[in-house]
């Protein structure tokens, strides 16, 4: 970010605090031990037997997790002299993502006894050498999860976004083959020889690699969307379930893109149908489907065209289903809630929403609300309610919602964004975003960013102290004349945003 939050949407989201240890889930998964996990700890490199790793600047966590703070220069001594690769984490305790990945993949069994086999480091964003860190690593979103090899050199940037047991095999998959990336991705546009070498685990980690935290690591960002479109039709026959990922997220960043205007594509669109009729597809891929579904819809297909009805139809059918999947988590069963609004306001953006669309908003959040007990894991899914609420025009509602857990919250005054309707203008609503930042009494609010922009008929947050690009709901992104919410610091020269 410009190591900057990213503040919702809607710019109703509040902090729930500095968490003290790794929150629970709300509905905790058996622990798993995949062959492919068992057989990589048996491999590393001089990690057998060692129970975790300790030196200065590691401390012991409730989660079992010895995360390294402060000094990553020594973090990399130890990962050298144990021979391990080095997992750093990048995050922040008052965002809403970041606590999801805690609440869903920090406390598994598995991934805790992963971390045993590298060098754990985290870096808070709000820290005082955030800035010079974040530049170095050049991260911009939180939150990014990056593995180097011990050498220091970048394997994978890892997708928080995904299903946390795609997610392992991802991370088990860098930690195997210890290849970076960048080289699978070199070898995978080659027209020789190398491209016909590399295997299935390379073609899949290149299609669940963190594209969006990328930061132009491996191609500068204009030309993520014709690689990956690339990717996907040179990925073997054999791997259909990859291409259809890869040709997916090329889709999702080609609908994203600066300046991205309609595109209608009916062999695109035929694909996208397939592949919305495979349930099993629809829930490997349910973060593309959900997070960008308006997008993409509106990418591919002509306004108020039969072809986009009835791809909107065959999404709103299988967005249905993964609301109704108690397998996802909660708050991005939310998330599959927004993409249902997006869709239905595609060609009737000033239209109110349909009364069976309001009250299935409202009855996913009410459900949320009340399924979700644990503190910290409610700071991800009351953000996803609070914002499906707003983008379904549904502002009293997120009001309740938000005042509700302002008093349930143990710690209020770290931060929060309060989104009012200010006042409505062409139909369309303007918000407020303010921020009110706090620690030790510091609890002062200060009203920032007030000029806000429309998109796809919905209130967005223009200046805020930061906002959510295009990394959505899963990702927050900063911006480059954004400041911490703690303390002053100078901002990056790069631009994000």
């Amino acid at each position: 970010m410009t190591i900057q939050p990213y503040l919702p949407i809607l710019a109703l989201t509040l902090a729930l605090a500095a968490c003290p240890q790794t929150p629970e889930p709300p509905k905790p998964r058996a622990a798993t031990a995949p062959a492919a996990i068992e057989t990589a700890q048996a491999a590393a490199p001089a990690a057998a037997g060692v129970a975790s790793p300790k030196g200065p600047g590691a401390s012991a966590h409730p989660d079992g997790i010895d995360w390294r703070k402060g000094d990553v220069d020594a973090a990399f001594v130890a990962a050298r002299a144990d021979h391990k690769p080095l997992f750093l984490y990048w995050g922040a305790v008052w965002c809403p993502p970041c606590n999801q990945v805690k609440a869903t993949l920090f406390n598994r069994q598995d991934f805790i006894e992963r971390s045993r086999f590298f060098v754990p480091v985290y870096i808070d964003g709000d820290s005082p050498s955030a800035q010079k860190l974040g530049a170095r690593f050049n991260v911009s979103g939180y939150p990014t999860m990056i593995l180097f090899t011990p050498d220091g050199r970048e394997i994978v940037r890892l997708p928080g976004e995904a299903d946390p047991e795609q997610y392992m095999q991802v991370l088990t998959m860098g930690m195997n083959g210890a290849r970076p990336v960048k080289d699978t991705l070199a070898a995978a546009l080659s027209a020789g020889g190398k491209h016909a070498a590399l295997s299935a685990d390379d073609w899949r980690m290149l299609a669940y690699y963190s594209w969006i935290t990328d930061e132009q690591q491996l191609i500068p960002e204009k030309n993520v969307a014709p690689t990956l479109k690339r990717l996907a039709q040179a990925c073997p026959s054999d791997q259909k379930d990859t291409a259809v990922r890869l040709e997916l997220k090329a889709l999702a960043a080609a609908a994203t893109a600066k300046d991205a205007r309609a595109s209608p594509d009916a062999s695109a669109t035929a694909r996208l149908l397939a592949v919305l009729a495979d349930p099993r597809l629809v829930r490997e891929n349910f973060d593309t489907l959900t997070e960008y579904a308006g997008k993409i819809a509106g990418f591919v297909t002509a306004p108020k065209s039969p072809e986009r009805a009835r791809l909107m139809a065959s999404w709103t059918a299988a967005l249905d289903r993964l609301v109704a999947d108690t397998s996802l988590w909660t708050a991005d069963r939310l998330v599959a809630v927004s993409a249902e609004v997006a869709l239905a306001r595609l060609d009737a953006k000033d239209a109110p929403l349909p009364a069976p669309l309001q009250k299935s908003v409202r009855d996913a959040v009410a459900r949320a609300d009340r399924e979700t007990a644990d503190p910290y894991a409610r700071q991800a899914v009351i953000d996803a309610a609070a914002e499906a609420l707003v983008e379904a025009g549904l502002l009293d509602d997120a009001d309740t919602l938000l005042k509700a857990e302002l008093k349930r919250s143990h710690s209020p005054y770290y931060f929060m964004g309060s989104g009012e309707e200010a006042r409505r203008q062409g139909g369309r609503a303007r918000l407020v975003c303010a921020v009110v930042r706090g620690r030790a009494g510091a609890r002062d609010a200060r009203a920032m960013g007030r000029t806000l922009r429309q998109r796809a008929g919905r209130a967005r947050p223009a200046g805020c102290r930061a906002h959510r690009a295009r990394g959505g709901k899963r990702h927050w992104r900063a911006r480059a004349d954004t400041r911490h919410v703690l303390r002053p610091q100078p901002a990056l020269a790069r631009t994000h945003g």
